[in-house]
């Protein structure tokens, strides 16, 4: 007990070591638990994810699910139903089984992470969909309805292009974060609209003299102020009213398709528009970074070419004997080609440098000339007061002269 609280009265400096050991202890723990569930086919996992990144692949995938796509659509003609049963139900097996393909590699290559994709939760109920129809026997008239409502959910087969587009999972990740704030604006709008079906059935909602087919009961009213939220048919409402009777209920409509439909609802829309264009200029980033990294890759891949062909002629430097340090020189010339890549990267081996160094070049040459012109001018005028005063110096006075 006295351990336990001089450990806690210690300061955070005493207790970060003790801190970090147990978590890299725990850590130790975790590796070694991991290490025990060790896969012994790790190699045929990375070429099954290399598989599955191949763009070949994702072409095939799409190919597949616009094929479904349209053998859906053919599917709601009764005469070709019924002409094409056989090849139908052949085609659905086929896309079915690749479809299944697809989920199991995906599984197999990482079943630990696999549940944490939504995607591939959406692959999975995609699947059990698919594969419900087969297990009820269409040809029982107790069960044909619920095989025809099962069979009317295959539809969701074409959400599998989101996996396969960036822009639409970008965008379905963006409503998925805007959908906590949606929720508190459509609870504010249904709030608005409850306040105001109770006021409007006790205004105009008599069962005698009043609206009861628009505002007889709070249901009604409901959906009333629903068509008021979304400005359709509003003016048929509005007459209602008034051919009621009740003329000062303009204001009340007013009142509320500016709250509801002015405020609320262009809210939501506004909210939505946010968040998608966040999320598009978020797709512009990850996208200008993914293509500097892939830049910067080739870079990198062109340096160690030209390092590794360096060494190889530093190699043979000691190898082999050279009279001189250019017959070297000339050796490495004969080794380049005019389609080799160079990458630039130091500032004084771009060409605005050169351009730039070239004009204060110029401009250097021009400063000396300068100088120079005056190193000339004052060597001149120097030169001529040393012949003056040279001159007053030889001269004799005048005293001497008169005499």
């Amino acid at each position: 007990m006295e351990i336990t609280e001089s450990f806690h009265k210690r300061g955070l400096a005493l207790r970060l070591p003790v801190e970090t050991f147990k978590s890299t202890s725990e850590v130790k723990v975790k590796h070694s638990l991991f290490a025990l569930f060790k896969r012994q086919d790790a190699e045929f996992c990375a070429y099954l994810s290399k598989l599955l990144q191949n763009p070949m692949l994702r072409v095939i995938m799409i190919s597949t699910v616009l094929v479904n796509a349209l053998f859906i659509t053919m599917e709601t003609d009764y005469n070709i139903r019924f002409q094409s049963h056989t090849f139908l139900e052949l085609a659905d097996v086929i896309i079915l089984a690749i479809y299944t393909t697809e989920f199991l590699i995906l599984f197999y290559v990482d079943p630990l992470n696999f549940w944490r994709s939504g995607y591939n939760i959406l692959n999975a109920v995609i699947l059990l969909f698919a594969y419900l129809p087969y297990t009820i026997n269409k040809n029982n008239t107790k069960y044909y309805w619920t095989w025809s409502t099962l069979k009317g959910f295959q539809v969701l087969r074409i959400l599998k292009l989101i996996n396969y587009s960036r822009g639409m999972r970008n965008l379905m990740t963006a409503l998925g974060q805007t959908m906590k704030t949606v929720i508190y604006v459509l609870i504010l709008l249904f709030l608005l609209m409850f306040i105001f079906a109770i006021l409007g059935h006790g205004l105009y909602g008599d069962p005698d003299t009043g609206d009861r087919g628009n505002w007889g009961n709070l249901a009604s009213a409901l959906f009333t102020l629903f068509s008021l939220v979304t400005v359709d048919g509003w003016t048929d409402l509005q007459s209602s009213l008034e051919d009621h009777g009740f003329t000062a209920s303009r204001a009340f409509t007013i009142v509320f398709i500016l709250l509801g439909f002015f405020v609320f609802f262009n809210m939501f829309i506004g909210v939505v528009i946010i968040n998608i264009q966040d999320s598009t200029q978020n797709y512009k980033w990850e996208r200008k970074a993914e293509t500097q990294a892939a830049l910067q890759a080739k870079k990198q891949a062109i340096l160690k070419r030209q390092q590794e062909e360096v060494s190889k002629l530093m190699h043979q430097q000691k190898t082999s004997e050279y009279k001189a340090f250019s017959e070297l020189v000339d050796n490495f010339k004969k080794t380049l080609q005019h389609s080799d890549t160079v990458v630039i990267e130091d500032f004084c081996a771009s060409i605005a440098f050169i351009d730039l160094y070239l004009t204060s070049l110029d401009l250097q040459d021009d400063t000396i000339y300068r100088l120079q012109g005056l190193y000339y001018e004052l060597a001149n005028t120097l030169n001529t007061m040393l012949v003056d005063m040279k001159e007053t110096s030889e001269a004799p006075p005048e005293n001497q002269k008169e005499s």
